[in-house]
């Protein structure tokens, strides 16, 4: 049997409503490549899983009955496919008709190139965060409370004021559009297990950078990505990011304990304590409808709480 050029691999949660656009743009984008598709879906509750059998009934269907998380479920995907290249796509982000082949070819002319992302857009055209720098407590802190304007110096994890025009390393890529070596996967390992949701993108190309690849954005072909469809049917998205935020803090302070120490777990939670209570001081100084205080210190109990059940960012609590 013929090894596929690529593995698409997808993790289906809910998304049934977007299958056909999903494949649809899939099927114009593989035109000349030797393909393998695989999909796993994490226990869908909106028929999903008829949805696929009867519509699609060629593409690899792995099914779970419960929902693992996503780095879970791209990990059952990456130990069964057999690309040389493998592509983990999101069910809501649909590719541009020339995005395999462009990005194939790169990684063929760049052999040191680990992982490649692409220009994300939404639906409108608006250019969305695709080239990403590593997070720490301080430039989160700064972020969160808008006092980057007074640290210029200091590196956010979005930078987005240059044209995006060119090709260029950074530190992370999303995972909505995440083109990875079979060769790094098997040299790094897949992703780590202990992150559900949120930061399993951003650890896993740390680990990458850390073996001496490089992670790529590349800007020549473009991705529409609606962002947040899974999310929507396991909690409550957060204002900013559409993040659950239970999730998104656990992801957080699992990341800084791995990758920086159990101080660096603490220093997050101390300063994210400390933006939740300068947002509303800030806003009464300036006069602007205040947000209510209650809402603010809920917060710091959540992350609170989740910093005492992972035992300090020490381990996952699902």
């Amino acid at each position: 049997m013929m090894r596929p050029d690529l593995s698409i691999l997808l993790v289906n949660y809910n998304t049934a409503h977007l299958l056909d656009e999903l494949f649809h743009a899939l099927d114009q984008a593989s035109e000349g490549l030797v393909l393998e598709t695989l999909l796993l879906d994490n226990a869908s509750a909106d028929g999903s899983v008829e949805f696929i059998r009867s519509r699609y009934p060629d593409i690899e269907l792995i099914e779970n009955r419960v929902n693992v998380g996503f780095g879970r479920a791209n990990n059952q995907c990456l130990a069964r496919s057999r690309g040389r290249y493998l592509l983990l796509l999101n069910t809501d982000a649909f590719l541009a008709p020339d995005s395999l082949r462009k990005t194939l070819a790169y990684m063929e002319s760049h052999p040191r190139c680990g992982v490649l992302g692409v220009r994300l857009e939404g639906r409108d055209g608006t250019l969305q965060p695709s080239c990403r720098y590593f997070p720490t407590p301080w430039n989160l802190f700064l972020a969160r409370t808008g006092l980057d304007r007074l640290f210029t110096g200091t590196r956010l994890v979005d930078d987005m004021a240059w044209d995006h025009a060119s090709a260029r390393p950074c530190d992370w890529v999303p995972g909505c559009f995440y083109l990875v070596r079979r060769e790094v996967v098997e040299q790094v390992g897949p992703f780590d297990p202990r992150y559900f949701l949120y930061y399993e993108e951003v650890d896993h190309c740390k680990a990458v950078k850390g073996a001496g690849w490089e992670v790529i954005y590349y800007p020549d072909t473009r991705v529409v990505h609606i962002g947040g469809e899974s999310a929507r049917s396991e909690g409550e998205l957060s204002a900013l990011g559409r993040q659950i935020e239970t999730l998104q803090i656990e992801s957080e302070l699992l990341y800084f304990r791995k990758n920086h120490g159990r101080l660096s777990a603490l220093l997050d939670v101390v300063l994210i304590t400390l933006a939740d209570l300068i947002i509303p001081l800030t806003r009464l100084i300036k006069g602007k409808r205040p947000v209510g205080l209650q809402e603010y210190l809920g917060h710091i109990g959540l992350v609170w709480r989740t910093f005492a059940r992972t035992r300090w960012g020490r381990r996952p609590t699902r």
